[in-house]
């Protein structure tokens, strides 16, 4: 399976990336890494790392869209960044998946663009895990891509979610619910009280209500639903109560799953092909995480599950 890599986003890229592409060269023989990049500088990591020039396809890219950059302008007028001619060989199936730790809103736009949105899905939006106490995950969408939702957006979000949870997490019938301010019917704001009715009839998915925030982590749900607002409030606060907990020495194999190295990233839901999104600060280990994820969705199928869903 070959799966493209964009070896220029991140913080520490382009050398993290490349030593995570050799992990997983040496340890994923399924998977073929395609760089994407300034050839110079992968060559120069190679070097680096004592690794043959010749070890990976390395696809030259004279452009790097920065993190601070506006994303739409970027991807329209770097038409030479390695996150556009990754897509592009994304787009003619030169490669299987699409992955990378850069600038987010680029890699959500440039998927819009290239490959596009699948037919009937209004708006992409991107996945993110949520450790259960009592084991296993729970799906959280969307975490950033959307920050204003309608309801009608939220109800497609429910139905991605639901997919996603159910054919790569292999969790059988998911229970989905609305993330609110109370578990009645009646509290939320004015988009969670439309959203809920139009989620309540919806026979594509399980249903079960309003959770509030100390729900996020037991079982009252498998995919929680809400604007990439407070989706991605969400995430930003779990990431620093894992930091801030590691800091002060406090160790836990439950603290240990919040920690994103294990995850690698977030498979953006509602594209034609599969394409995952990391974390700018990802090193070698995430980008491991990465290709495995890419390679769980791709396997899963999803893809043709949501085009036949919608």
């Amino acid at each position: 399976m070959r799966i493209g890599l964009d070896a220029m986003g991140g913080d520490y890229a382009p050398l993290e990336a490349v030593k995570g592409a050799l992990v997983v060269k040496a340890e994923m023989p399924e998977i073929v890494p395609v760089l994407f990049g300034h050839q110079d500088r992968i060559v120069a990591c190679l070097k680096e790392l004592n690794a043959p020039e010749d070890s990976f396809e390395i696809v030259h890219a004279e452009e790097v869209i920065d993190m601070g950059e506006h994303a739409t302008k970027a991807i329209a007028h770097k038409k030479n960044s390695s996150i556009n001619i990754g897509y592009k060989h994304l787009a003619e199936q030169k490669i299987a998946a699409f992955i990378g730790a850069g600038n987010t809103g680029a890699m959500l736009v440039g998927s819009i663009f290239s490959v596009k949105a699948i037919d009937g899905v209004q708006r992409p939006t991107i996945a993110s895990l949520l450790p259960k106490l009592s084991g296993g995950f729970g799906v959280l969408v969307d975490v950033g891509a959307n920050a204003d939702c309608k309801p009608e957006v939220l109800n497609q979000f429910a139905i991605l979610g639901s997919l996603y949870a159910q054919n790569v997490y292999g969790i059988n019938d998911p229970k989905v619910a609305l993330l609110s301010i109370g578990e009645e019917k009646e509290k939320g704001n004015l988009l969670i009280q439309a959203a809920y009715p139009i989620l309540e009839t919806n026979d594509r998915i399980h249903f079960v209500g309003n959770v509030e925030g100390r729900d996020l982590f037991n079982d009252k749900a498998d995919v929680i639903v809400c604007d990439g607002y407070t989706g991605n409030i969400v995430l930003k606060l779990c990431e620093s109560m894992y930091y801030n907990f590691s800091k002060l020495g406090i160790q836990h194999d439950y603290l240990e799953r919040f920690n994103f190295k294990q995850y690698g990233g977030s498979a953006i839901l509602g594209v034609n092909e599969t394409v995952i999104v990391g974390h700018g600060i990802s090193k070698s280990e995430t980008f491991v995480s990465m290709f495995r994820l890419a390679q769980d969705v791709v396997n899963s199928k999803l893809i043709e599950k949501i085009k036949q869903s919608f």
